[in-house]
């Protein structure tokens, strides 16, 4: 519920490998450090298109992405990781 996604709604049928989004109360780049902490890395900020962003009306995004050679226990470790980020940002839900 604290995730908002960001794109085309039909990404499932084009079948996307990059997954934009933001965590709810939580700076993209504060997203990015704690799941670096876990060992996952993703993007966070602009990614050169400020003028989307503005239109989009945010700052930034944190973007992940997935390609053949990444694993089932990465995509795990990157949602768990994902679901931990408002609890070390100090939020009680």
């Amino acid at each position: 519920p604290f995730v908002e996604l960001y794109g085309c709604d039909t990404t499932r049928d084009n079948k996307t490998g990059i997954i934009t989004f933001n965590v709810k109360d939580v700076h993209p780049h504060d997203v990015a450090t704690i799941l670096d902490s876990h060992g996952v890395a993703i993007r966070a900020g602009h990614h050169c298109a400020q003028p989307l962003m503005q239109f989009m009306k945010t700052p930034s995004t944190t973007r992940a992405s997935f390609a053949f050679y990444n694993t089932e226990e990465e995509l795990d470790r990157f949602v768990e990781s994902l679901r931990k980020v408002r609890r070390e940002m100090g939020y009680q839900e």
